[in-house]
């Protein structure tokens, strides 16, 4: 039975036990009436839910109908299926409703640890699961959900998050080289592209011609189809991650000539067009331009580590780490990178914006020129060294990044390039 507990002044909760013996309190009732007609609602359900208990419907015969209530993109269907079909209904597809124990789900999840997978990539696995029981709750076929929220269980290690890797300036340019050698210059661009500007993939990979305005240096990310969308069947343009996404860019001078150039290459539609001038899929080309290929005995082009095992979405957070060593405020840093921005802040960035945005570009210029005077200087790549996510242990005393004075003799010092390359110089 369910009870009423009065807390402080006009305060009041419902508190229940579960069938595990765990009491759960509702609070918030400003009202008693309120609250004991919440008690009774609650009383009511699990008499409702008990008459369910012979229930022998099983996961894989509960999924069939559940599939049917759901109304969501294709991407989260699309994924949805992949999770069910690759850890769920393989576990416990012929296991019926009833018969799930608490016990029987951690003891899957610590396998899933085991196995190597991350601890996001569990709990993700975990919250849906947890989320199509609670629908079978709701239709009154289970009493109770069996997979029960617990912010603080397992290994402590498990729970520890991995700091995401990032890259320097000119890492990323030699990661870049080494993409053009194994691939085409197009691949290179997409990397110093993302690098520079702090798009994501998907922004990037969707970018129109009539967005990118190179002569005015400015990309646009459209709150239409500024993103590309993509299933294991098929891709397609829809808005960006956030409406905060949708936003003007600006270039620093380098990159509008590099993109200008490479627009005058092809007359697609698309900024980064594969071979038949249709949408990129993800990058085949990106990991081992990082990561090298040392290990392989007889590769057709030998490439160097540069940052083994940086993601292209680090390649974003790379962005957000030159702007954090440069001094950039974090207003600023979100208004490049898409994150929201409450109305206070949006009306306290734009008194600054230009200030602030000529710092960023000459930022972001001051990096790419130090990243070819170094490449132009040591042509083969410095071993690998470790890194964490702790920018500030890699900044000299001034907080700034530490380069080298640049004596770069092109033709053009705005650009840093007599023409739009950045192969190594020998």
């Amino acid at each position: 039975m369910s009870w009423v507990e009065h807390t402080s002044g006009q305060h009041w909760r419902v508190r229940y036990r579960r069938k595990d013996g765990t009491v759960v309190s509702e609070c918030g009732f400003t009202n008693l009436d309120a609250a004991r007609d919440r008690a009774d609602e609650i009383d009511s359900h699990r008499r409702d839910s008990h008459t369910a208990i012979h229930c022998h419907l099983t996961v894989d015969e509960w999924l069939c109908r559940w599939w049917t209530t759901l109304n969501l993109d294709e991407t989260t269907l699309d994924n949805y299926h992949y999770l069910i079909n690759k850890h769920i209904t393989p576990r416990f597809g012929t296991t019926p409703l009833t018969n799930l124990r608490s016990s029987d789900i951690t003891h899957w999840s610590v396998d899933l640890h085991n196995a190597g997978y991350e601890h996001s990539t569990v709990e993700g696995i975990l919250s849906l699961f947890r989320r199509i029981l609670g629908d079978a709750v709701e239709d009154h076929l289970i009493p109770t959900n069996p997979i029960h929220p617990h912010s603080h269980r397992g290994k402590r290690a498990f729970r520890i998050p991995h700091e995401m890797l990032w890259a320097t300036p000119e890492e990323v340019l030699r990661a870049a080289i080494q993409a053009e050698r194994l691939h085409n210059r197009t691949s290179a661009l997409l990397i110093i592209t993302a690098a520079w500007t702090g798009c994501r993939w998907g922004e990037l990979a969707a970018l129109q011609r009539h967005n990118t305005h190179p002569d005015d240096h400015t990309i646009v990310i459209d709150p239409d189809i500024g993103a590309l969308k993509e299933t294991s069947h098929r891709q397609w343009l829809g808005p960006p991650k956030t409406p905060a996404s949708a936003r003007t860019i600006t270039l620093p001078t380098f990159l509008a000539v590099l993109l200008k150039h490479h627009l005058a290459t092809h007359d697609h539609p698309i900024v980064f067009p594969n071979n038949n001038g249709g949408f990129l899929w993800r990058p085949r080309t990106f990991n081992p331009a990082f990561d090298g290929n040392l290990h392989q005995p007889h590769p057709t082009i030998r490439l160097s580590p540069i940052r083994p095992g940086l993601t292209f979405h680090e390649l974003r957070h790379s962005h957000k780490t030159w702007l954090i060593a440069a001094g950039i405020p974090e207003i600023a840093q979100a208004h490049r990178l898409g994150h929201h921005l409450d109305k206070h802040l949006t009306e306290v960035y734009s008194h600054v914006a230009d200030t602030i945005e000529t710092q960023i570009q000459t930022t972001l210029k001051q990096a790419w020129l130090d990243a070819r005077h170094t490449i132009a200087q040591h042509p083969e790549p410095p071993p690998v060294t470790t890194r964490t996510g702790h920018i500030r242990r890699h900044l000299n005393p001034a907080g700034t990044i530490k380069c080298t004075p640049t004596t770069t003799t092109s033709s053009n010092p705005e650009t840093g390039t007599d023409t739009p390359r950045y192969r190594e110089v020998s």
